[in-house]
């Protein structure tokens, strides 16, 4: 059984016991969080997809860490005028292992 779930803009295909790396959620280490924003569900044989989301679906997780990717450099520079600018960036996530999928 899995289901594709939507969250931060994003689309993550899913199923119990995945541990997934998602765009960041306001939720403590050890919470636990439900995502109602499922597109579609697949039990074997049995496909049910939403419009735009499947009417009583689930899928509850465990909120395992937050933390930050790691650093990308970004180097922004012109040829021969002396301009150059270099900027690193950490993306915040939310590591969650998926619980139960009802749907």
């Amino acid at each position: 059984m899995y289901a594709i779930i939507k969250t931060g803009g994003k689309q993550y295909k899913v199923s119990e016991g995945d541990v997934v790396y998602i765009e960041k959620l306001e939720a403590e280490e050890g919470a636990s969080v439900k995502f109602e924003e499922v597109l579609a569900v697949c039990d074997g044989a049995d496909l049910k997809f939403g419009a735009p989301f499947v009417a009583g679906a689930e899928v509850s997780a465990k909120v395992l860490k937050n933390g930050k990717a790691k650093k990308v450099l970004v180097f922004k520079y012109k040829p021969k005028k002396g301009y150059r600018r270099r900027q690193g960036h950490r993306q915040p996530y939310t590591k969650v292992q998926i619980e139960k999928i009802n749907g």
